[in-house]
């Protein structure tokens, strides 16, 4: 089975249903006649970019947000907003303060948007770092990140 099929089918499966772990994964692409192990299903999460979030069924579920800002879902916006307490620069770094255990599903959303003044993130428990090139880039980066959640 081609890989960009199977990559296609688990975008798929996990818009219509929630998907807690890479076995459930694997038996609801096993049902649909796609043959795959747990070690093929962790790369295709890797290469998909996929995190969990809070479920609704479940405690938590698989989720995707597409290549840039605009490509990013109403609901994910959502979701970064509800998740995200304070955003603070402290000379060319950015702070942000999450909900615990939202640090790197922030920082999956901040890396999709793509903003030249971003060096790079640090992403913890509840806290997202982000390096800026310069003092003015960060308190820039600051300005963006609140009109995004708007």
């Amino acid at each position: 089975m081609l890989k960009t099929a199977r990559h296609a089918k688990i975008l798929e499966i996990i818009s219509r249903k929630e998907i807690e772990t890479q076995e459930e994964l694997c038996e609801e692409l096993n049902k649909l006649n796609y043959v795959v192990t747990q070690a093929t299903i962790s790369r295709d999460i890797k290469d998909l970019h996929l995190y969990k979030v809070s479920g609704v069924e479940k405690k938590y579920r698989y989720a995707y947000i597409s290549n840039g800002e605009n490509e990013i879902s109403p609901k994910m916006r959502s979701l970064f907003r509800d998740c995200v307490l304070t955003v603070k620069c402290a000379q060319n770094l950015v702070v942000v303060k999450t909900l615990a255990g939202n640090g790197s599903n922030a920082g999956t959303v901040v890396d999709k948007l793509n903003y030249p003044e971003i060096v790079g993130c640090v992403a913890g428990d509840d806290t997202l770092l982000i390096v800026c090139d310069t003092n003015e880039s960060a308190v820039l980066l600051v300005d963006k990140i609140h009109e995004f959640v708007k």
